[in-house]
């Protein structure tokens, strides 16, 4: 029992564990628990007890099965889609209805994630009748279901905003500009160049608009996500964006979403020129962010100067020096050395911050904030 146990031990991703029997002991592990299941009183009780096999009989969890694929069922057509459009038709006629199954899911965030939670469920309990003869009575309708949700999972693990863009016109794959910097995820994107206007319109024909505002949110949600790792004071981006999402979510009429669709791009917009600045200002993103965690109201604009050299200096000399040493974080001496370091640069009269534009409690505290932001990123 121990030994099978382990394989239920949780972990992110799993709904189950699976155990192959290869010597035939399922029949007395259910005798040894219904043995212990049947006890009742204390361990001193030597009355004869009746055995309960706790284990579900197989018809009860067919219908558990059933229960669940009938909810899931009842979810699409309640939006309007059939599931036996995908278990019928074949080709282009059967990606249509995917598509359509889809767009029925993503009527609204909550739609989406109360389908994909009872999409697990039933997968649990497909998997707990795997053996039993009457499963194949209910393998079309898993493999339905089982289409949309990978369908889903396929669309969030991809997104990335230039695909949601090229889907809607193909003429849009000229006026995209990847560029990709060391050590960075995905790429930032350069979009100035899009025809906003004809991509609004091609939204209003969409058939789709559904699934593309959740594709295009998927995809923005990982550059959003990305660009606050790498510079928190960037907060205000996310406030926006949930602002947007928060609206959209209230009201699910076709006005709504069109102009959602539009709020989105104008964000997109705003979220490359954000990406962009660091260019602009001669630094990458790691020291922009120092540059702005160390930056303050009123500087004039040779103390400006100063501080971008502080940032990208700094930011140098902690990766030659204290950030080389493995697992820096785990050790109270590794830490304090850092934070040493990073204090004695900014009170530096060489190196550190204008001396006269900042008081020695506001060193103090940028010394503080620019720890934390190597502690969570370095």
């Amino acid at each position: 029992m121990q030994a099978i146990a382990r394989a239920n031990r949780v972990y992110e991703g799993k709904n189950n564990g699976l155990i192959v029997d290869y010597c035939g002991i399922l029949k007395n592990l259910r005798k040894a628990l219904a043995t212990f299941a049947g006890r009742q009183g204390g361990a001193d009780d030597t009355t004869q007890q009746p055995e309960i096999d706790p284990a579900k009989p197989s018809e009860d969890l067919l219908a558990d099965l059933g229960e669940a694929m009938a909810f899931l069922r009842q979810f699409l057509a309640e939006r309007g889609f059939r599931l036996e459009a995908i278990l019928e038709q074949k080709g282009y006629a059967r990606n249509r209805a995917i598509i359509e199954a889809k767009e029925a899911v993503n009527e609204n965030d909550e739609s989406r994630k109360r389908f994909e939670i009872q999409a697990r469920e039933m997968f649990k309990k497909f998997k707990a009748c795997f053996t039993l003869p009457g499963i194949n009575d209910y393998r079309q309708q898993y493999d339905a279901i089982n289409i949309i949700y990978k369908s889903l999972q396929q669309d969030r693990e991809n997104a990335d905003i230039t695909d949601v863009i090229r889907a809607l016109h193909t003429v849009v794959d000229d006026a995209i500009i990847t560029e990709t910097g060391e050590g960075e995820v995905g790429g930032t994107y350069d979009i100035s160049q899009i025809d906003f206007e004809r991509l609004r319109k091609e939204f209003e024909h969409s058939t789709a608009k559904k699934t593309t505002v959740q594709n295009l949110k998927d995809a923005i949600e990982k550059k959003l996500s990305r660009m606050l790792r790498q510079n928190p004071l960037r907060g205000n981006y996310q406030k926006r964006y949930e602002d947007i999402i928060a609206e959209y979510n209230r009201e699910k009429d076709r006005v709504t979403i069109e102009k959602t669709f539009t709020e989105l791009l104008k964000f997109i917009d705003d979220l490359d020129k954000e990406s962009r600045r660091a260019v602009r200002e001669g630094l990458d993103e790691d020291s922009q962010a120092l540059f702005d965690l160390l930056l303050k109201p009123e500087l004039s604009k040779k103390d400006i100067e100063r501080i971008k050299t502080v940032a990208v200096e700094l930011l140098t000399k902690l990766k030659k020096e204290k950030l080389q040493v493995d697992n820096w974080r785990e050790k109270e001496a590794t830490r304090d050395a850092v934070r040493v370091a990073i204090r004695d640069f900014l009170w530096s009269e060489d190196t550190g911050l204008p001396v006269a534009s900042y008081s020695e409690s506001e060193v103090e505290d940028k010394a503080t904030q620019v720890y934390m932001q190597i502690f969570n990123t370095a």
